[in-house]
């Protein structure tokens, strides 16, 4: 089955950056949903940010927008998630996850919705900002 590999992640003191990839094997990503999440200690994981299949669609939550860009390269199987002006708040495991592109769901109910949301998940990387 697909398999998610996500790096990138580390120490950084706020207002710095960080570039998260996300690598897919196993199957090719080109019909797949792909998406960034995270969660922070005694909470539940929340989408951070989430690309089509294309690439022409994405989400982002509202805590990151005009912080993080979400992009993929479906040649090498890699989205991408860049963290820019980093804030203390973002520390957390942030995961890469999967769902294949359905013309039911929106990219935005892929990356909010429990019950609609991803079914494949990487193990995650640790971002920490602070300083």
């Amino acid at each position: 089955q697909l398999q998610l590999v996500e790096s990138g992640g580390g120490l950084v003191r706020p207002g710095g950056s960080l570039r998260l990839s996300c690598a897919a094997s196993g199957f090719t990503s080109d019909y797949y949903v792909i998406g960034w999440f995270h969660q922070a200690p005694g909470k539940e994981r929340e989408g951070v940010s989430c690309i089509s299949s294309s690439g022409d669609t994405v989400y982002y939550a509202d805590s990151v927008k005009g912080r993080f860009t979400i992009s993929r390269d479906n040649a090498k199987n890699t989205v991408y998630l860049q963290m820019n002006s980093l804030k203390p708040e973002d520390t957390a495991s942030y995961y890469c996850a999967a769902r294949r592109q359905s013309s039911f769901l929106t990219v935005r109910v892929m990356c909010t919705s429990s019950q609609y949301g991803m079914n494949y998940w990487g193990e995650g990387t640790l971002v920490t900002v602070s300083s």
